[in-house]
Parts: structure tokens; sequence; C-alpha cells
């Protein structure tokens, strides 16, 4: 793993934010790296307040035996993290690391950054027309303001005192109008020396702390360690919402910030939110200054001869969320757009196909179809014909390493339906390392939260395909919204993009016989489904006549009692014929004529399952809508489970899907019974509130927009169910 800079890394570890111990540990790890008590100490001089010449050469000393064993570098590079530094692209990450190939955050350009001078007033400076016009600002008039003007001296620091707030705005205003010459008249007396202190937010006049804020309406952005042209010029190339730029009288500029927050809850992350893009600007912030309840410097005040002075209000964007729309929208990671003419005569190579003539590498596939298809099944054979480089179905596969997310299954069942598959499919299991498979039964989240994690734990791990067995269970909002399945959708261009593997999931059809329908407007939900996969595989089921039912019967049968023979008897062949090879009626009078007691029951019990296995056999037909290759003629498939198998003889040709009957024929024979219509009633509730269980708390409201019909209706169908309770609008299990 790349070696980080420990001595760029406590940039982002603000001194004056640690404890004794943690202040201690950075030198620990300082010293344990062979970094020097002189970046030690460089460093620890940005907390004023604690810092004693010559302590941290002392400590250095003292670290004997304690470097190397109780602390190390890795501690600071976790402080560093915690405080919003991130490795850059290309190093080895944590698993809850962030991918990102470009700070959005990130506006100023540093190397161009120009400084932006203030001009301190003249002559003509209102001291009273300042303060007043900085109240006016920020409070209403019954808002009670807290300010301090009385302060003690510590090693040459003057700190100030609890100050006054018992006043409102309004008050104070009033008052200052009246004394326009004297602000001590009104606020106090204070000491030139030290100038005098305001809180921006409102209190409730009982007190000074965070609990005393009424209202979490700014926040203080303070940086004291730059140039203070170079400070005003990062405020406004951020464009901050500040209401009011006040000069301190000494090394900074101080901005009150708008940022609106309906709790104390919501102001800490929007002041975490404020600072990290300040600082990932080049703004070095203050970070003591976080509390709402802060001291700011008072306008109109005179300290150590220099003015502190409203420098402007009111300047960049209008209120929070504009700034914060903006702040992430400006530096996108969009391309560029590009000619054609650059590229027309050495064209980029395609990606190379994953499956042939159906889909490339890094591109999409959606697998659809009703829920007896055998979908999972299909996609655990693509899973194994990826990982062994053999055929699927009928298309030739690239060989690689591919992950399967299971949403669906327990690890136990999912571990053994590959086991199935596999010898199903007659395939020798010689690169099982190029399968890696990830269970999130009970732990799925929807698939915007999922992504990230996903390209987290599959990042460097060489996947040429990521299948994910199904969607419904990671589907954010309806699934019949264009808008929303639009950005659902994205989720997987974004895997694709990131990991440059192809992304394959699965999705059940729509209500109603599909045989009359394109196969693009099968899949249920909005259309984006179907039209956003650049390709769609699409399962529909062939009816099987009673004669062909029988003829696979008698297959199987025959296939049964020769492999029984085979088995027991050497020269059975010698007495049967190629015509009695094809008849079940034959082959059991050969079984009955060459096997006999243990044998001859093998051969029963054979014959048996087989013609049960024949009995469960279902027939389908693919077809595909794809955009890098021409259409395929449809592919009919036999579903034996565990696996799909093709038509080889060519019987499912002319078979219609079904559906494809006169509407009227059709709805005859597939009338439903009331008792049909029932456990109908009762799997959609089931299904609704197994998608709608991934959020957590299962409610009303959202079963209700799941399914499409009213509260009511979903009540109606819960108790109706009998397996659910509800109470106060939460849905759960009996």
């Amino acid at each position: 793993m790349e070696k980080y800079s420990l001595v760029d890394l406590i940039q982002y570890i603000d001194p004056r934010d640690l404890s004794y111990e943690e202040w201690l540990a950075v030198g620990m790890g300082l010293k344990e790296d062979g970094y020097t008590a002189a970046d030690w100490d460089s460093w620890s001089r940005a907390d004023r307040e604690r810092y004693h010449g010559g302590e941290c050469q002392k400590k250095w000393d003292s670290f004997h035996g304690m470097a190397g064993t109780k602390v190390t570098a890795g501690t600071i590079v976790q402080m560093a993290k915690d405080r919003g530094w991130k490795p850059d692209p290309g190093m080895e990450l944590d698993w809850d690391a962030e991918i990102s190939t470009k700070d959005e955050l990130v506006v100023v350009e540093k190397e161009w950054l120009e400084g932006k001078e203030i001009h301190e007033p003249g002559d003509e400076w209102n001291p009273a027309g300042e303060l007043i016009k900085y109240l006016e600002t920020l409070f209403n008039s019954d808002e009670n303001v807290g300010y301090v003007t009385s302060c003690w001296e510590k090693d040459g620091k003057y700190l100030p005192s609890k100050g006054a707030y018992d006043r409102t705005a309004g008050e104070l205003i009033e008052l200052l109008g009246k004394n326009k010459n004297d602000i001590g008249a009104v606020i106090g007396d204070y000491k030139e020396a030290a100038g005098a202190w305001i809180r921006f937010n409102p209190l409730d006049g009982r007190g000074v702390k965070n609990e005393n804020v009424t209202d979490y309406r700014f926040a203080l952005v303070e940086s004291d360690n730059m140039e203070i042209e170079e400070q005003n010029a990062i405020i406004r190339e951020l464009d901050l919402p500040v209401a009011c730029l006040v000069y301190s009288g000494k090394k900074s500029l101080h901005a009150i910030v708008k940022v609106d927050a309906r709790s104390y809850e919501e102001y800490r992350k929007r002041v975490d939110y404020l600072y990290e893009v300040c600082r990932k600007n080049g703004l070095k912030i203050d970070s003591q200054n976080r509390n709402p309840s802060r001291l700011s410097r008072m306008p109109g005040i005179i300290r150590n001869g220099r003015k502190q002075f409203l420098v402007e209000t009111n300047i960049g964007k209008e209120s929070w969320e504009e700034w914060r729309e903006w702040i992430e929208s400006v530096n996108d990671d969009l391309p560029d757009p590009e000619s054609l003419l650059d590229t027309w005569d050495d064209l980029p190579a395609l990606s190379p196909p994953l499956i042939d003539g159906v889909l490339r590498q890094g591109h999409k596939m959606l697998l659809a179809g009703p829920s007896k298809a055998g979908k999972s099944y299909a996609l655990i054979e693509l899973c194994i014909a990826i990982a062994e480089g053999k055929k699927w179905l009928q298309w030739n596969c690239a060989k690689g390493k591919v992950m399967y997310v299971n949403l669906e299954l327990d690890r136990a069942s999912c571990l053994h339906r590959f086991k199935d598959v596999y010898e199903a499919m007659h395939i020798k299991p010689a690169n099982l390392n190029h399968i890696d498979i990830w269970n999130l039964r009970g732990k799925s989240v929807p698939m915007d939260r999922l992504a990230p994690k996903l390209i987290r734990r599959a990042a460097k791990k060489d996947y040429i395909a990521i299948i994910i067995d199904p969607i419904y269970k990671v589907i954010t909002g309806d699934e019949n919204s264009a808008d929303q399945m639009a950005h659902f959708c994205n989720q997987f261009d974004i895997v694709c993009s990131d990991l440059g593997a192809a992304v394959i999931y699965c999705h059940h059809h729509s209500k109603g016989g599909q045989g009359q329908k394109r196969s693009m407007d099968r899949a249920s939900g909005s259309g984006v489904f179907a039209r956003d996969p650049d390709a769609l595989l699409d399962l529909i089921e062939l009816e099987i006549s009673e004669e062909l039912l029988t003829q696979k019967k008698n297959e199987f049968t025959c296939r049964a009692c020769i492999d029984t023979l085979d088995k027991y008897s050497d020269r059975w062949e010698d007495h049967v014929s190629q015509d009695d090879m094809c008849s079940a009626v034959q082959m059991k009078k050969a079984c009955d004529s060459h096997l006999e007691g243990i044998q001859a029951r093998e051969a029963e019990a054979a014959v048996r399952m087989a013609e049960k296995r024949a009995e469960s056999l279902t027939a389908w037909r693919i077809e595909g809508t794809l955009r890098e290759f021409p259409k395929f003629a449809p592919v009919n498939l036999w579903f034996d489970y565990p696996a799909h198998s093709l038509d080889q003889s060519g019987v499912l040709q002319d078979v219609q899907p079904d559906g494809d009957q006169v509407s009227w024929k059709r709805n005859f024979k597939k009338k439903k019974t009331p008792e049909d219509r029932k456990k109908e009633k009762k799997e959609s509730v089931e299904m609704a509130y197994g998608a709608c269980s991934i959020d957590g708390k299962v409610t009303l409201v959202a079963l209700s927009e799941y399914m499409g019909v009213t509260e009511k209706t979903v009540r109606n169908r819960l108790k109706e169910h009998g397996g659910f309770w509800i109470d106060d609008g939460v849905v759960g299990k009996k």
C-alpha cells in the first residue's frame, strides 16, 4: 500500500480539538514512523491556548519504550480519516472507504486564486450604524442577543466573560439610535486592547449555552492562519451564503454563514459539511467555532487601535439550500463533448463480447420471465458458463471471474443450488475460484445504497460480470414510475462504469397473458426496465400438449431403462432392436427379461422417477431485444429441474406461447376459482411486504404505494390474509 506523509495528514487534525491523550498519541505516532519533534511542535503551535514552547521536545524524549508498541502511524491515518481525509484514487481502500474519481466539493482552483483586499473605513466610519446594520441583518426585533464587553487576561490573551443576554435586538437598535456616538453607553464600556464579542444566533434570555439558542440560523467560518486577502478571496469564490462578513481587527475575517437548520442535530451536520467544503478549498477553519452559541467579533468596535468593522452583508448565495445545490453541481464529473472528426480514423475498440452475439463486457442485461421460469437457475447456469468458459444455452461465453449477488436464498440453499446446477449441466468444476457469492438475504438495502457498497467490495477483483438476483429486493420507489426507475437503473450504469464489469439482473413479468405482447413489454413496471439494458432476454412459457408430454415420458423412461441395463447387464443390446430402444413398453419388457430381484426393483424405481420428472418439465422460449447485436431467432428450451437445456429435436418450434390463443378461449380455460383469487391476493400481500421490508419498518403507506391500491384496500387484504398485525399504521408479521 502506498505510504502517506504523516506531516500532510496531521493538517487534517486540529490540535485544539484533541484531548491531552490524543495529542500525545499524535506525537508517539510521528516518532514511531521516523519523524522529528520539530514536526510535532510545528503542528502543535495551532493550539495557542495550550501550546508551551519546549514541551513537545520534553515529551518526545520521554517516549522511550512507548513508540512502536502502544501507538503506530496507523493511529494518525485513522484520526485524519475521522476528520474528512480520504486516500487518493488508486490507493488500497478499506471496506468502508468511499470511492470517487474526483472530489465533487472542490470549487476553488488554489493555484489561480488571487487575493482580495478589504478596505478599512476612514473617518466617516459610524460604529453605532455598523452594529445596528449587523443586528438588523441577523436578528428579529424581539429576539434576545448575547454580547460580551468584559474579559480577563491569561498568558497574554484576553478571554471573554459570559456577558449579557437579557436584551432584544429591537431594544439595542433603539438605544444605539439614541446614542450614535457612544456605543459604550448601550453595551457597556469595553477594553480596547481586547475588543468586544457578540453571539450570532438568538438566545432564550436564560443563558448562553447551546441549549439556550432558539434558532439555529447561522454558523461562524473563521480562519486566522491565512492572509486576510486570501481568506476574503476563498469566501467569495465559494459563494458562501454570508449574512455578515466582519473583520476581527487582527488576523481573520468572521463570516456569519446562513445554515437555517431546523434542529441542533441538523445544525451539526450542516456545519460539518460547511467546514469540509471550506477545508477542501483551502480555507483552514478554526473548528472550535462549531457551536451555535459561539462568540464572534462585534462590528463597530476598536481593538488595539484597529477597527472591528462590517466588511459587507448578504454576499454569495441567497440561502443554504441554494448554496449546497450549487456546490454539488458546479464541478460535475461529466466528460467533455468530443468531435467525431478527432476519432473518425482511429475509432476505439469495441468492448469484447461476454455472451457471443448477445452482450458485451461492461454492458447491462435483463433476464425477464414469470416466477416459474427458473430465472435464478438460468443466472446460475450463466455464472458457471462464464467461470468455466463454456456455453450458456446456445451462446459461447468469455471466461473470467463473476460475482453472484444473492438476495433471495439463504446461504446454504444458494450453495447447494450451485452444486446441483453444476451437476445437472455435466460440467467439471475446474474454476470454482472464479465464482464469488455475496449472500445478502435479510441484509439487502435499496440499490442506490447497495451500489457503492458493491463497488467497494468488487474493486480490484477483476470481475467481468456482476449478477444480481432478483432486483425486486433492491428496487427503490414505484416500479411503475419512469423517473424513479430511471434513477434506479442508473445505479447499474455506475457499477458498470466503476468496475468495467457487465451487470446482469432478472425481473418478473407483469400480470396477465404475455404471448401477445412484445418481449420488451412483458417485464413488470415502467417501460424503463425493458429499454434501459443493452440486452433484454425474455422467457415465455410454451403450452405442452398431452401428446408432447407423452412423448417426453416415453423418452425419459427409455433413458432410465437403458441406464439401468447398462449398469447391470453386459449383452442386453444383443436382444433389443434400435426401434425397441425408443419404446417405453419394449424397454420395460427388456428390463423384466434381463433384470431380477433388487436390480429389477431399481429399474422400476428409475422408471417412476423418470415419469415424474417428465411431468414436471416445462417448455420455454427466449426472445431477445439487443442494442449491440442483430436480433437472434427465438430459442426454445426445456426446464428440467434444476437446469435448462436446448430443444435439440425441434419439437417446440411450432408450439405457441401461453397466451397466444384467442382471448375468450384463453380466459375461459384459465378462469380463476375463488380459491385461486384468494391465493393470488395472499401472495401479492406477502410479496409487497417482503419488498417494503428492505427499508426496515413496513407501513400501510409503503404497502399502498407498492401495491398501487388505497390504504383501506391494504387493510382489508391484510385482514383477509390473517398473518399480519397493524398498529398505528405500522405492519408486522404475527
